[in-house]
């Protein structure tokens, strides 16, 4: 399959306000993309969705009818729209709201107002996951990597999946928190785990450390996927546990693949 370029790409861009339209449509012009379908509501989203598909979406927070939330559990929650990444472009600055954007596989998040970089970045991000790379290892062939992946998120889950597999993983087991990860690491071995840090009942920490401190599990590579800042109370002396590596939300291709190289790789 042919790989797209930022000029390939078909984007629906939701935006209620006509000014912000049009300055975002204007940067999007400037990064070279071609094709852009402009709708100001969550009915209209959903109706050009229907009708033609998209390469991307680009959507603000809120719109007169709904929110960007309703808009990307009615995309990831089709089999047929599933795949599209969603950037959402706002102002909003509550992390309670940005949270469940992140945990909901959003691509990117820029804020508003945004500079060419960013856009740029969020673009070339969409287009990772949009376009399959497969990673090259030297000691493991890549379709052969055991992962273990662990979320509480099912649509966190989906979109990490899709990341992994974009890179030519394909046995990937899930687990929806640490406890049901560690029912499975005592039955079956496993490569890499890739672990969310909140979590009910066992967190990413706990996981961690019970894999780091095992004899039997202690080689496992961690990375820890986590939406808190790197500097938070919390994550402060994660990798104290042992975690190789700690990986934001949104999960971006790229920064993945580096991971994934250095951890594997050796």
């Amino acid at each position: 399959m042919e790989k797209l370029s930022i000029s390939d790409l078909h984007i629906i861009l939701v935006e209620p306000s006509d000014t912000q339209r049009k300055i975002i449509t204007t940067l999007l012009l400037k990064e070279n993309v071609k094709e852009i379908d402009p709708v100001s509501t969550l009915s209209e989203a959903r109706s050009a969705v229907k009708a033609h598909g998209a390469d991307l979406i680009v959507s603000a927070m809120y719109y007169e009818d709904g929110t960007a939330l309703e808009l990307l559990k009615f995309i990831k929650e089709d089999d047929a729209f599933k795949s599209i990444p969603f950037m959402l472009v706002s102002s909003e600055n509550r992390l309670s709201k940005l949270e469940e954007f992140k945990q909901a596989g959003v691509a990117a998040i820029l804020p508003k107002p945004f500079e060419p970089l960013h856009l740029s970045r969020a673009l070339n991000a969409s287009l990772d996951l949009i376009n399959h790379d497969e990673l090259e290892l030297d000691l493991f062939d890549v379709h052969d990597v055991r992962v273990l992946l662990v979320d509480d998120s099912k649509l966190a889950r989906n979109h990490i999946r899709r990341v992994l597999e974009g890179m030519g993983l394909q046995r990937i087991q899930e687990a929806e928190n640490g406890a049901a990860a560690l029912t499975l690491i005592k039955d079956q071995s496993f490569d890499l785990v890739v672990t969310d840090y909140n979590m009910p009942e066992m967190d990413g920490r706990e996981l961690s450390e019970f894999i780091r401190f095992n004899p039997e599990t202690t080689h496992i590579p961690i990375i820890m996927v986590t939406s808190e800042s790197a500097d938070s109370a919390h994550m402060a002396n994660i990798q104290q546990t042992g975690v190789n590596a700690l990986c934001d939300k949104p999960f971006e291709p790229n920064e993945v693949r580096q991971m994934l190289s250095a951890l594997l790789g050796n």
